[in-house]
């Protein structure tokens, strides 16, 4: 049986954590967030209580949200089991949970030539993509161009330009990474496709 640490003790040692992680001394973090030393050394020992009005400024110098800081630490399972969804020419596994920070949505996706690749499926959203090509050759037609992305190479480009990734030559399989936008523009698209 494992006992559980208090959310203040966790939030304790991811202070301390940020800042060794850093090489800054109390001091150092202290300036940043307009603490005294002292009042800093308290809090990650925790002779000192923990207050918001504290909490706020010490996440932003730390460069991270209060909602990381006071994270819960329950004990999720940290494996995902994706499920593969289907339409004609993409398989998708979503690998992260739907209620990841910031909103980025990490997939695989297998790419065949069955996937539609006129030009009215090419997607705009505002945002950056970025992929990377795990097997295969990915074509992406991006505005006017066409740029092919080898095995083992990555691709990042403004979603403000016309876009659509296709396979080369053989199946393609790639690692990507949207933000709110470019989830929706390609992820929930397939909501409507027929499921096979």
């Amino acid at each position: 049986m494992t006992q559980e640490v208090p959310l203040d003790g966790v939030i304790r040692q991811r202070i301390r954590a940020l800042r060794l992680t850093r090489g800054w001394s109390l001091d150092a973090l202290a300036g940043r967030c307009y603490l005294s030393p002292s009042t800093l050394s308290r809090i990650e020992t925790g002779h000192r209580r923990i207050a918001l009005d504290q909490l706020v400024p010490i996440a932003r110098a730390l460069g991270t949200t209060l909602d990381q800081l006071v994270e819960s630490t329950e004990d999720e399972d940290v494996v995902i089991r994706p499920q593969p969804q289907h339409t004609p020419g993409l398989t998708t596994w979503l690998l992260s949970r739907e209620d990841t920070l910031h909103g980025a949505t990490v997939a695989k996706m297998r790419i065949t030539a069955e996937r539609p690749a006129g030009p009215e499926h090419r997607s705009v959203h505002p945002g950056r993509e970025w992929f990377a090509v795990l097997s295969g050759t990915a074509r992406l037609r991006l505005g006017e161009r066409t740029v092919l992305i080898q095995a083992g190479d990555a691709a990042e480009f403004s979603t403000m330009v016309p876009h659509a990734i296709g396979a080369h030559n053989g199946p393609v399989e790639i690692l990507t990474i949207f933000d709110h936008d470019g989830e929706r523009a390609h992820l929930h698209a397939q909501d409507d496709a027929p499921q096979t």
